[in-house]
């Protein structure tokens, strides 16, 4: 399985090549946002979706990506693996979220595709459940320079839980913390990472819709040092493409998100 699974990834590595989204600079730990990872019951329709809300569809081995500024949407469901085992709800990642100059014109492309719309009267947002079970937040933003680009990834956590983890993510990947209203945040380039509570208890990411989420790193051997150092143990370790010159490795976060580290060839 793991050679398998390894041929995969070099042939959708080998294809990807230019189809990889050029990511936002990294930040001074040299991170930056990378993909979200879904396990698609439908790739048609959860293209659909994303092509709708403004993303560039494109072609890559094995995998359909949808290419917004800030990351990639990998679609893919291997042969043979299983559904996912659910959606975002109940998971630690409970969205994920988009935001786009004109709020009314994507809700209306998202209705010529067919796509059903939350739209919350008197507010600037608005809300999509894919099929398989992914809640996607679409957020007004007039002032931005891109008419749709990649905007953040809300966790739920226990509320005492919710300082630990935004000083985490601040330590081991630079992400630089703070507050939007009464919301803990965390920004990487690329991504807001968003803390909020819930009493319920959370599942991990993986084998769900959203089965991870990926960063690109500038020095992906030295990265992994610094978690190791940290006490991180890495569930998949550094495994170098030497076609590419790129690599990855896998690791969990504390509260069950699995994350993907990407080394890519020109990470600015």
């Amino acid at each position: 399985m793991t050679r398998l699974i390894s041929a995969l990834w070099l042939i959708a590595t080998l294809a990807a090549g230019t189809a990889w989204a050029q990511p936002f600079p990294t930040n001074e730990a040299g991170v930056t946002m990378g993909h979200l990872h879904l396990n698609s019951r439908d790739v048609e329709a959860n293209r659909t979706i994303f092509v709708a809300m403004g993303g560039a569809a494109t072609k890559a081995g094995d995998f359909d990506i949808v290419r917004f500024p800030g990351v990639n949407v990998y679609l893919h469901l291997r042969p043979g693996a299983p559904p996912p085992a659910g959606g975002t709800d109940g998971t630690v990642v409970h969205q994920v979220g988009f935001a786009v100059q004109n709020l009314q014109d994507t809700i209306a492309r998202l209705k010529t595709a067919g796509v059903p719309v939350e739209a919350r009267g008197g507010t600037n947002q608005a809300f999509v459940m894919t099929a398989d079970g992914l809640r996607i937040a679409i957020v007004e933003d007039k002032a931005q320079t891109f008419p749709t680009r990649h905007q953040h990834v809300q966790f739920f956590v226990a509320e005492s839980a919710i300082p630990e983890m935004q000083a985490w993510y601040a330590k081991l990947f630079g992400a630089k913390p703070g507050m939007t209203g009464e919301t803990s945040i965390a920004d990487i380039p690329g991504v807001n990472l968003r803390f909020a509570k819930t009493d319920a208890p959370t599942a991990t990411t993986k084998g769900r819709v959203l089965d991870h989420i990926g960063f690109d790193v500038k020095d992906l051997q030295a990265f992994l040092q610094k978690l190791e150092a940290a006490g991180i143990k890495l569930d998949r370790p550094y495994t170098k493409n030497p076609l590419t010159n790129s690599a990855l490795a896998f690791i969990y976060d504390p509260w069950g998100t699995y994350i993907e580290l990407n080394e890519r060839p020109g990470t600015p």
